[in-house]
């Protein structure tokens, strides 16, 4: 699927106009902690390459100088990833990552496979994906069936979801329509009875058993109305789209425990998730010292903590790297725990992995678009209208909605006025005319010589 993909993908040239906001945070431990500063992005921002170069910061393979600099372009920031792929990757070609690294700012096509958090069947061939393996950046998602769970034989068999989608279009397609119809051909009778009420349920509705919703959908079609082919691929089309209704996030309880427990402790990784890369870093256990940013690379380091290292105290967990410009001047939300699959019990934590402090206010469980209203209208640029203000502005706009009304009927008024005259005016002339047409007759009449 589509990852940020554009309808119209932009230029490179228009990539490389494009500015970015820099947000200085703290990260690391020991010696090795250090101020940086990391990109954000605004809406539509190219999520996958900053990405990319946001780990590269963080790791500390690559560094925006001045300290003092506020903006970055792409330009810029691919001249630093192609300048650390040139000297510490050079096994590499950096002809080709270099070409592939303009494609990043469009999104990447990205197919997850559903049981697997490290798994991706490939969705082109551009090579967008192998610029993350030569940079030594591993990509994850959380979209994973739980095998304990009836529909997961079904979807471990679909396996990914570009398969899921075009099996659920064939089947609704043999059904003429009627898989997908949103419940209105129940009502037309036993053969034309719609699975909608399947296809929108919870994952909890599947439970029944591994093609439950799929023969419920069956029992009301005839008998010899579909092949046997045909009515197993319905009923796994119907268990699919079971389970992507209810994992509409992209992340699964399964798949969120799973990152936690397969991530090795200080990794740093790029989450695919609401069809959008995040920096995710797995933070240490309790009582354990952060370990090298590289962790999560394939290179040996050095597992040997250093002794003036900051201990943590809190439990291994996610946390996402918070990267919307709208917190761009909230220096103390620096990172959100990941704790449930929607974000509605998620947690934003400073750099010292504390709560966060923002100052405009808690935003948990916000979206961006709703903190930068609450930001905006506490910080007086969205205020809130007073209850008296507002009415007397209705009451002022109704007295200038009825002046405009007046004066639009005088208008109309005067039109027909003119309108009239006009058309008394014609009326005066043919009368004019029919009087004067027998004489005009009668005198042409005489001039005429008769041969």
């Amino acid at each position: 699927m589509s990852e940020q993909r554009q309808t119209e993908a932009p230029s490179v040239h228009s990539s490389q106009a494009e500015v970015w906001y820099l947000k200085a945070i703290v990260f690391g431990s020991g010696e090795s902690r250090r101020r940086l500063k990391i990109i954000t992005q605004n809406f539509n921002g190219p999520c996958s390459f900053i990405a990319i170069c946001n780990i590269l910061i963080l790791r500390g393979h690559i560094e925006i100088l001045p300290h003092d600099r506020t903006t970055v372009s792409y330009e810029f920031l691919s001249q630093l990833v192609g300048e650390y792929l040139l000297t510490n990757c050079p096994d590499i070609d950096i002809s080709s990552a270099l070409s592939i690294m303009p494609s990043t700012t469009k999104g990447l096509d990205l197919n997850p496979q559903f049981t697997s958090v490290t798994a991706f069947s490939p969705a082109s061939d551009t090579g967008e994906l192998a610029l993350f393996t030569q940079a030594g950046i591993q990509l994850v998602h959380g979209w994973v069936v739980d095998p304990e769970s009836p529909e997961a034989e079904t979807m471990a068999h679909i396996r990914d979801y570009d398969t899921a989608v075009t099996l659920i279009a064939d089947a609704d397609y043999i059904t003429r329509g009627r898989l997908l119809s949103g419940g209105e051909d129940q009502r037309e009778g036993e053969h034309e009875a719609g699975p909608s009420q399947v296809a929108g349920s919870s994952s909890s509705a599947a439970a029944g058993s591994s093609s439950g919703g799929g023969n419920a959908f069956m029992a009301r079609q005839s008998a010899t109305q579909y092949s046997d082919e045909d009515r197993r691929k319905i009923e796994h089309a119907i268990i699919a789209q079971q389970f992507l209704d209810a994992t509409k996030s992209q992340l699964t309880y399964h798949g969120l425990f799973q990152l936690a427990s397969t991530l090795r402790p200080g990794s740093l990784v790029a989450l695919f998730r609401n069809a959008h890369l995040s920096v995710v870093y797995k933070s240490p256990g309790p009582g354990s010292v952060t370990p090298n940013a590289d962790a999560d690379t394939d290179t040996n380091t050095n597992t040997n903590s250093n002794a003036n290292a900051t201990e943590h105290t809190q439990d291994a967990a996610l946390y996402a790297l918070v990267t919307d410009d709208v917190f761009l001047h909230e220096p103390t939300i620096v990172w959100e725990r990941l704790e449930d699959v929607d974000g509605g019990w998620s947690t934003f934590v400073n750099s010292e992995f504390h709560r966060a402090v923002p100052v405009g206010g808690d935003v948990a469980g916000q979206t961006a678009e709703a903190a930068l209203r609450r930001f905006e209208m506490e910080a007086g640029l969205y205020a809130v209208v007073d209850p008296a203000d507002q009415a007397l502005a209705r009451q002022l706009q109704a007295e200038e909605d009825q002046r405009a009304q007046q004066l639009y009927l005088r208008r109309q008024e005067a039109l027909e006025r003119r309108r009239a005259q006009e058309e008394e005016r014609q009326k005066k002339g043919s009368k004019i005319k029919a009087k004067a047409a027998p004489g005009s007759k009668n005198k042409k009449m005489k001039n005429c010589v008769v041969m």
